[in-house]
């Protein structure tokens, strides 16, 4: 890599050399002058690839060139453009470099602590040998060879007491961090490597949950600590962090007596609440390190509205250590350590708060990521739609999810209480009188008359992938949704009108337009604005446009993500929604109460390509596979839902019976969904399509390849490739995006292959709501038209290079599009039209 980087300093430093020379008349190399090089690099700066006309006008305008070819001006230029791409490309390898050079830095860190902890393993095993065989009749009741430090002892009131504790916490986290303290395993499906975000680990046992995170982050270390030390910014659980003592520890360190609060994720358990002592100090080696630990006695607590909400969980040692880096930037290990009390929830949940992994995922690995996407809004690499700041994309996003926590948890403090509920079913009714959507601008404030009304519940999902529940309620919200009660809580937050009963009656269109405002840099979290589309029954109205907006954040939608849950919240916004526009989130929450195997993971998320449209409508059908797929997937979740509605004090009751039958559907159409999703509820229409007991597909994709053939007289696939099911896979991996549309007064797709879902960035759940117009641009939509006769004439048709559109706005051009009608193999009857996108790319 050095000599890479050594290589392209030298070839900039001779075509620097050599870009600002020129042939005069005698053909004798002569050094361009700084005058005529400075009025060349203003022009470069306007037009790096200025037009033969623009260079003849340049010699024009300039008399300084005037003496010079236009074709040594061209010269130049193409020079000039060629040491702008070495320049950087030399950048770029000297920054790719830093970034090895630490990570081998990390990896050989590692090896060492992994060699002390092979070594310290076989002490260990051979004093046990040797304990064994000197004294087989010790007393099985002596002292543990392991002792826990009593620091609930000492006086947590004294400040010589607390900084004694404040060292020995220190102690102990750089022991797990960098040491052998705990037996730290590789996290499940998070391989490091230059491209990854860092080095993950989780506990193999160890007293409570433990994972450990360390990477390279391009901030320094005191913005890094900054950052972090706020926990609420990056942490979603966390509720509230309030700092009740701070007093300074020597050597410019600080000790802090903290209390926080964090959310329960679900309805079926209570919130969590922390006090620990925090202490932040720098080593001598110039690292910077903030750790933490709980404290003992009851320290500070939750108001007495709201105590029976909490329970008080252990935090043993945990914290930061931040290293700067050479070169700039800093190496971070971030290690947490909990635990989290799992006796005080049901059973069935206890694998929630028994699992490294979870604890990864929403803290550990969260934090790095939070901070390394920090690092890249500083840097520039991000870019967002609609112009918005990321700083206000982070705010819409912390206050959805802290809106829906809030609703899930319903805290008395906050003013939520529990109203009558029938006892027949599940649903949680609370109601809050004196909720206030309080915003920086007093104008989009609304403090309603009644209040909100929230209804929620939570049930257990069994062998249904989160990351595909939440894809589908993400893309096909038709099925589950009311659009006129979306329309019902859009219209109280956009005018403060209530008027539940009479409502102008909308019909819901079933077109949804996703606009993608914002994501991570691993995209595993997206943030969009969604628009229903909705027209109104009376014919005065028609032209009155009833669109719905909603701003919405999904969460957890890669299957690979081990112990991450899977979140799909909204809430109704304006059009034009300002920065503090005023939310009222709801939706769903999954989360996996088992771990996945590896094999079940790759297995289904390879080869599942589900038509679930189509199978809502069968219901629940025996599968003759279900035993086979029963062996890849056998794990739980638990789904949480929760729905807002403003009202008045008057329609609390109307508005409370509309709740309660929204959520009971919702509920019903979710299960229906799982079923269909669930391997043990899948049918051979539904399951995977590449499988040999997939009929219905093979046949399709007999008859798209034989049409092909028999229209335009070559073959759609290899010839080796035909027949069986090899044709099926060969037709699905093909490298050209074919798709089928139906033959309708307004076709929509049918079939996609994988290219054809990737082109279109959507799967084959929600392929059935795009019709064929609406991919195509104006230019493409003539075109379509010309040439739809001659298609539907002689049966094929070339369509000419154009530029299509993705079900999330992004341009996609292709070389040529092919059409030819799709022939069913029995009476030669049109069954349906396919579409080939040769050399497809975004652009």
């Amino acid at each position: 890599m050095a000599m890479a980087v050594a290589l392209h300093q030298h070839r900039e430093s001779s075509s620097g050399s050599s870009i600002n020379k020129h042939l005069n008349d005698a053909g004798k190399y002569v050094r361009y002058t700084s005058e005529q090089v400075e009025a060349l690099e203003r022009v470069y700066a306007e037009c790096p690839k200025p037009s033969s006309l623009r260079r003849q006008q340049l010699i024009r305008d300039c008399p300084i060139l005037s003496n010079i070819e236009p074709k040594q001006i061209k010269v130049w230029f193409q020079n000039r453009r060629c040491r702008e791409k070495q320049r950087k490309e030399s950048s770029r390898l000297q920054t790719v470099n830093r970034k090895l050079s630490a990570m081998n830095k990390l990896l050989m860190e590692e090896n060492d602590r992994l060699q002390k902890q092979v070594s310290q393993l076989v002490c260990e095993n051979g004093y046990m040998r040797q304990q064994l065989h000197t004294a087989p009749a010790t007393d099985a009741s002596c002292d543990s060879l392991v002792t826990t430090p009593q620091h609930s002892l000492r006086d947590v009131n004294n400040p010589a007491g607390l900084l004694s504790i404040a060292e020995e916490t220190l102690a102990e986290f750089l022991s797990k961090a960098t040491g052998t303290a705990v037996d730290w395993v590789q996290m499940p499906g998070m391989k490091p490597g230059p491209d990854s975000v860092g080095i993950f680990a989780i506990s193999q046992s160890c007293c409570g949950v433990a994972a450990r995170a360390c990477g390279l982050v391009s901030l320094e270390p005191m913005k890094i600590a900054e950052i972090l030390k706020d926990r609420p910014s990056w942490f979603r659980d966390c509720r509230s962090l309030e700092v009740f003592t701070m007093f300074p520890a020597g050597t410019g360190g600080t000790i802090e007596l903290i209390y926080t609060q964090t959310y329960a994720p679900t309805t079926l358990a209570p919130a969590r609440d922390f006090w620990t002592l925090r202490y932040t100090t720098s080593l001598d080696n110039g690292s910077f390190v903030v750790c933490e630990r709980s404290l003992s006695g009851s320290g500070a607590g939750p108001s007495g509205a709201s105590a029976a909400q909490f329970v008080r969980a252990e935090m043993l040692p945990s914290g930061y250590l931040i290293r700067p880096c050479e070169g700039g930037g800093s190496i971070i290990h971030i290690v947490d350590h909990l635990n989290l009390e799992a006796w005080s929830v049901p059973e069935v949940l206890r694998p929630l708060y028994e699992s490294s992994k979870v604890v990864a995922q929403k803290r550990t690995i969260a934090a790095l990521r939070y901070i390394r996407q920090i690092a890249q809004e500083t840097s520039g690499e991000v870019v967002y739609s609609l112009g918005r700041q990321p700083a206000v994309l982070r705010t819409f996003s912390q206050r959805l999810i802290r809106g829906f926590n809030d609703a899930v948890n319903g805290f008395n403090d906050d003013g939520w209480s529990l109203i009558n509920c029938d006892g027949a079913e599940d649903i949680i009714m609370a109601i809050n009188s004196t909720k206030n959507l309080t915003t920086t601008n007093p104008a989009n404030s609304f403090a309603f008359l009644g209040g909100i009304l929230c209804a929620k519940a939570s049930m257990l999902l069994q062998n249904v992938p989160p990351a595909v529940l939440v894809r589908f309620l993400r893309e096909h919200r038709s099925e589950w949704a009311d659009f006129n009660v979306d329309a019902y809580s859009a219209a109280s937050l956009k005018s403060g009108s209530y008027a539940y009963p009479g409502m102008r009656p909308t019909r819901f269109t079933g077109g949804q337009i996703i606009m993608p405002l914002g994501h991570t840099i691993e995209q595993e979290e997206l943030l969009e604005v969604v628009r229903l589309e909705g027209h109104s029954f009376s014919q005065e109205e028609a032209f009155a446009s009833r669109d719905i907006h909603l701003l919405q954040i999904c969460s957890g939608v890669d299957e690979n993500a081990v112990g991450a849950c899977s979140e799909l919240v909204f809430a109704p916004i304006d059009e034009m929604f300002p920065d503090d526009a005023p939310l009222l989130p709801s939706g769903f929450r999954i989360i996996p109460l088992e771990s996945k195997t590896s094999d079940s993971k790759d297995a289904l998320a390879t080869h599942r390509t589900l038509d679930l449209t189509s199978s809502l409508e069968v219901g629940s059908t025996t599968n003759h596979n279900a035993g086979d797929l029963n062996s890849f997937h056998n794990t739980r979740s638990v789904l949480t839902i929760a729905f807002q509605f403003p009202f008045e004090s008057s329609l609390q009751d109307n508005v409370a019976s509309m709740a309660r039958q929204y959520v009971r559907n919702v509920i019903s159409s979710v299960q229906r969904v799982a079923m269909a999703i669930s391997p043990s509820g899948l049918n051979p229409s539904v399951g995977p399509k590449l499988s040999p007991g997939s009929p219905e597909a093979l046949t399709l994709a007999n008859w798209i390849c034989q049409s092909y053939s028999y229209h335009l007289g070559a073959e759609l696939l290899q010839p080796g490739s035909l027949g069986g099911d090899s044709m099926l896979k060969h037709l699905w991996h093909h490298q050209d995006a074919i798709l089928c549309c139906s033959l309708k007064s307004v076709p929509v797709f049918i079939f996609a292959n994988q290219a054809g879902l990737d082109m279109l960035e959507t799967t084959l759940i929600a392929l059935q709501d795009i019709s064929l117009d609406k991919i195509f641009d104006e230019s493409g939509r003539k075109t379509l038209c010309t040439d739809f006769a001659k298609l539907m004439q002689q049966g094929f048709a070339y369509l000419p290079a154009g530029i299509c559109m993705s079900t999330m706005g992004r341009h996609v051009s292709y070389e040529q599009a092919i059409g030819w009608k799709v022939l069913s193999g029995e009476d030669n009857s049109v069954h349906c039209l396919a579409f080939s996108f040769v050399n497809w790319s975004f652009v």
